[in-house]
């Protein structure tokens, strides 16, 4: 299955695809970025509405595009596809004369076919990012319309810098998405949290006595910025898988002051040095948890040179308790590394995360049972893989449920469950942003076995048969239904087949 080549380049591109689609909406009055512009993409969100460009922010000197992935059909436009399973096919189809089973296996494939199937970024020697140039006392992060998004919030934060490093002894690089709050006109802190590769980094530099430089780059191209938030193992570079994703290579421009490499075609990039020992506080900040992240101390960057196009356009996001627009990104994950998860752990069948559960509390699995605490086995075989380990809930359902289907399953949670026998309580690594956690990065989690009991695993009882409507009734009842007078034929989804 060949990848498609990419239609656009740079995320006004993206934008002009979106407006043509009728996916935009220009908002020409004068808005402030302080609660006002979250106010109005969360009525958005929550209405499915379109992608929204903020032409007249009143704090910075640029317009802002927020919400661009803030639906499914957005989310597939910036990758190219019709459907996310387009993606987890190609994969799929790769993967599986080459990856042998297990997490080592996977990961030491898994590059090698982002190497031998994509394209490697290319190096250019001038790029749109860097037609302007501020440096020392000309760089003001002011210019850029940063978000107060919460009336709790700790300040200014910028929610869509892709940030570049890379390990001071190895040289590998690091795409990453952290949040940065804006503590004056030259710094922001980096909200590194602990189990991220960018947090390694920095701690090789500290106990080496060095800084570590990075780069931030604004709105870049959607599959870039996309590959930013993907859970890729630290040894797999996120171009590479940009690059794949794009079926063509990512140009990337050296930095001006620092020794790293950023898109091309990205509107805005920060320059600068993380000083070893240096700390701030940080927050509070309004998460995606729907709470406030308490204040924590996380390192500085100090930046020396800003550079940006000539006609610049800043991207954003916000975070708040679902629905919010990263919920379609959280989808396109899920999608997309299916088939990597199905060799991970080869008894899953399909998955879902649900975005109530904002993705990291809650997994949904669906295995074809085979044998007694089946269930049990792949909840242990998931909170052992990379992140998904930092799981809370995991339900595991028979194959004819459908994960996606949370009516469905929430029947067989409710209906399935003997909780003396059916139940798994642990304990292990949880999420950075947990607020329900008795201690910091680690708490119980659960197991909820919502599968078919089998004889061999002490139920005696016989399972009782699920009703089913006969076949030939429910192709009968389809084809007289305009007979019956209503106005349209409405789905079986959900209903138990």
């Amino acid at each position: 299955m060949a990848a498609p080549r990419f239609p656009f380049d740079d995320l006004q591109g993206f934008l002009g695809a979106l407006e043509r689609a009728g996916e935009l909406h220009r908002v020409t009055t004068p808005v402030d970025p302080t609660l006002e512009i979250s106010e109005i993409v969360t009525r958005t969100v929550r209405a499915k509405g379109p992608a929204l460009l903020f032409e007249k922010p009143t704090r910075g000197v640029m317009p802002l595009a927020i919400n661009i992935f803030g639906s499914e059909r957005r989310m597939a436009m910036a990758l190219g596809v019709q459907d996310f399973d387009e993606i987890g096919a190609r994969i799929g189809e790769l993967a599986k004369p080459e990856l042998p089973q297990g997490f080592s296996g996977m990961m030491d494939g898994l590059g090698k076919i982002m190497q031998l199937k994509s394209l490697p970024p290319k190096k250019v020697k001038s790029a749109p990012c860097q037609e302007v140039v501020l440096k020392g006392d000309e760089v003001d992060l002011n210019m850029l319309p940063g978000l107060v998004m919460w009336p709790g919030d700790g300040g200014i934060y910028h929610n869509y810098g892709l940030t570049h490093t890379k390990h001071p002894e190895t040289g590998k690089r690091n795409l990453g998405l952290y949040r940065l709050q804006q503590h004056s006109h030259n710094s922001v802190g980096m909200h590194w949290q602990i189990h991220k590769d960018s947090t390694a980094h920095h701690a090789v530099a500290e106990r080496r006595g060095e800084r570590l430089p990075v780069a931030i780059a604004f709105g870049a191209d959607p599959v870039v910025s996309y590959a930013a938030s993907a859970p890729l193992p630290g040894d797999i570079d996120e171009y590479l898988f940009a690059g794949f994703l794009r079926g063509e290579r990512v140009e990337l421009v050296d930095c001006l002051t620092v020794p790293l490499q950023v898109p091309a075609s990205a509107n805005v990039i920060l320059e600068g040095w993380v000083e070893p020992g240096e700390r701030l506080p940080e927050g509070p900040f309004g998460d995606h948890t729907g709470f406030y992240t308490p204040v924590e101390p996380f390192p500085v960057l100090h930046v020396e040179c800003m550079t940006m196009r000539r006609d610049p356009i800043y991207h954003s996001i916000i975070t708040s308790k679902p629905p919010q627009e990263d919920g379609p990104i959280g989808l396109a994950t899920e999608r997309i590394f299916l088939p990597l998860i199905k060799i991970l752990v080869p008894d899953i069948v399909d998955y879902h995360m649900p975005e109530a559960g904002v993705f990291h509390n809650c997994l949904v699995v669906a295995i074809n049972k085979r044998y007694p605490k089946h269930a049990q086995k792949v909840m242990s075989a998931v909170w052992g893989a990379h992140l998904l380990s930092l799981t809370k809930l995991i339900v595991v359902v028979d194959d004819d449920c459908d994960p996606r289907d949370l009516t469905e399953v929430a029947f067989r949670a409710f209906g399935n469950v003997d909780y003396a026998h059916d139940l798994v309580l642990t304990q292990g690594p949880v999420d950075h942003l947990d607020h329900a956690s008795y201690q910091q990065f680690w708490g119980g989690k659960a197991g909820v076995d919502a599968t078919r009991k089998l004889p061999t695993e002490g139920y005696t009882r016989g399972w009782p048969e699920e009703m089913r409507m006969a076949p030939e009734v429910v192709a009968k009842v389809d084809k007289r239904w305009k007979e019956y007078g209503f106005p349209e034929n409405p789905s079986r989804k959900g209903w138990r087949k």
